[in-house]
């Protein structure tokens, strides 16, 4: 079915002569005449009646013309759209994320990214760093932003690093200067993320090269859990500095070995044999400006900092008491 012969047909109902019809459609009348025709044969269906100068549609033409419009529309539509992802702006991008992430970090970037690129939809899937690399290798998502394994399978654009944080009560005098070395914190009673979070991996690690053993009070895959047991005094939380911790009141410090912050590279990657569309290449780019711009998201705090939230915190609790 010819496209161009069915523009012609509803022009020329519209247009209820050839003469006019011609006239908008830049065309001879005579070519106007064997395209109707040459629809009339295809379909073997009578589609107008001359009466006087005009072509008025038969019933049979009446039932089609609007299906014709209907299709002439969507192709149109199909044209824009086919024109839009030549350009690379428009198309559905799918990103896997760790939960944190997407709640520190995604759910506001993906409000600017939008007005930016109003034609891209960005389909989110919650995966932990081990859990999308064969989400990645399978075509599932396009990129995973995750702690960064080193496998030369991925393609990756570095962010700034993830840290590892310790999260307490106000009260509790951990560390000095925002700090507390691994070895000191391993004898406080800890609140560690499951072993599928990066940063548990991490933090297992540091504990092997400064050769400690960590008192484990709970594991959970819930950050928020963490955060919300260390805020009553259940013991200290360990935590990445990716994470959202403004609804608690904690003294946040930063977890450190020999005097270097325990940290790790985060990056947005993709398989490197699997090419991502050209709009993903432009998302990559916005979402590690974003990221240099607001992370860390959670600062370790310094002695003060803490000091002045301990008052806040007792007034807030005598207040729900009375």
């Amino acid at each position: 079915m010819d496209l161009k012969h069915l523009r012609t047909f509803v022009t020329v109902a519209e247009a209820r002569t050839v003469s006019r019809a011609s006239l908008l459609l830049h065309t001879s009348q005579p070519a106007l005449s064997r395209q109707v025709s040459n629809l009339e044969q295809e379909f073997g269906l009578k589609l107008f009646e001359r009466i006087g100068r005009r072509l008025v549609l038969t019933p049979v033409g009446e039932q089609l013309i609007e299906d014709c419009r209907h299709l002439l529309g969507q192709a149109a539509a199909l044209g824009e759209r086919v024109g839009l992802m030549r350009r690379g702006d428009a198309g559905v991008l799918k990103v896997a994320a760790p939960p944190h992430t997407i709640e520190s970090v995604l759910s506001t970037f993906l409000v600017r990214y939008a007005k930016r690129f109003p034609n891209v939809t960005v389909e989110l899937f919650e995966a932990l760093g081990r859990e999308q690399t064969p989400m990645l290798e399978r075509g599932e998502v396009h990129i995973g932003i995750r702690h960064d394994p080193g496998d030369p399978r991925f393609e990756s654009h570095m962010l700034p690093p993830d840290e590892v944080l310790a999260a307490c009560r106000p009260d509790v005098k951990l560390g000095k200067a925002g700090m507390i070395d691994i070895a000191r914190l391993a004898a406080y009673p800890l609140l560690l993320p499951q072993s599928g979070y990066s940063i548990r991996r991490l933090f297992d690690a540091a504990c092997r090269i400064a050769d400690v053993a960590p008192k484990v009070l709970l594991e959970s895959r819930s950050p928020q859990t963490l955060l919300a047991l260390a805020e009553d005094g259940h013991g200290v939380a360990v935590i990445p500095s990716l994470l959202k911790t403004d609804r608690y009141d904690l003294r946040i410090v930063r977890v450190t070995h020999r005097r270097k912050p325990v940290q790790e590279r985060y990056a947005i990657q993709w398989d490197r044999r699997r090419p991502i569309p050209p709009y993903a290449n432009h998302f990559c780019a916005a979402l590690a400006d974003y990221m240099r711009e607001v992370l860390p998201i959670t600062r370790p705090a310094d002695d003060r900092a803490a000091t002045r939230r301990t008052p806040k915190r007792a007034v807030g609790r005598k207040r729900r008491a009375g």
